[in-house]
């Protein structure tokens, strides 16, 4: 593995000592920026803490946020149907050991979400996490969210891309995900919501997306 590779080559340099203090001046220096970060918190705006920075994200397009809606209502009904756990989306904070993120969509199996407080305001790794791809967003979404993600054990993490409505689906084995499907078309199965599968159109379109409605709620 690479991170082991890292590893082995830090613990055969002389200047060991002298990296491991500068990783504890850094880190030190990161947790008082997260700290700020909890105290400047805004309820209105998407906001992460990510490697030591406060990264600001801007407003989303309208259809980009049609397509989040129409894959939250039907991952949503489903688990309330079956009672399964929690459904959260928007404003929810996934805080995990270096960094705080505000996925699109993420779902906790009830085992997790039986544990949480009405006042909760910090949560830790789900089991499922989906994020929609923007040109601004690609390459931090798909090179720290998905290795701290993975990192962090979500069984699955999805990735819808608005422009060529398509969907990614990432499986976790081991330690790093598995692309099991990337497609525009076909049924899109979980994993970490058993037994939910339903078209990948249904998340594009509305005509498809009350279809898919209709077959989980009978």
């Amino acid at each position: 593995m690479k991170s082991d590779a890292l590893l082995d080559e830090l613990l055969d340099s002389p200047k060991l000592v002298l990296y491991f203090n500068e990783l504890q001046n850094i880190l030190q220096r990161e947790s008082e920026r997260r700290k700020e970060f909890y105290a400047t918190f805004i309820d209105n705006e998407k906001v992460e803490f990510i490697n030591g920075k406060i990264v600001f994200y801007s407003p989303v397009r309208i259809g980009y946020n049609k397509d989040n809606l129409l894959l939250l209502r039907l991952i949503s009904v489903f688990v309330d149907k079956y009672d399964l756990g929690y459904v959260a989306h928007g404003k929810i904070i996934i805080s995990l050991t270096r960094n705080d993120y505000e996925p699109d969509i993420c779902f906790f199996s009830k085992s997790k979400s039986s544990q949480f407080s009405p006042g909760q305001t910090q949560f830790p790794a789900p089991d499922l996490i989906v994020e929609t791809l923007t040109d601004s967003t690609e390459k931090r979404t798909k090179e720290i969210k998905i290795a701290d993600y993975a990192a962090h054990k979500v069984t699955e993490y999805w990735l819808i891309n608005p422009e060529e409505k398509a969907i990614e689906q990432y499986i976790l084995h081991g330690d790093r995900y598995q692309l099991k499907t990337k497609s525009t078309s076909g049924n899109l199965q979980s994993l970490a919501v058993t037994n939910l599968e339903f078209p990948v159109r249904a998340i594009f379109d509305i005509a498809e997306n009350l279809n898919a409605l209709q077959s989980i709620l009978h």
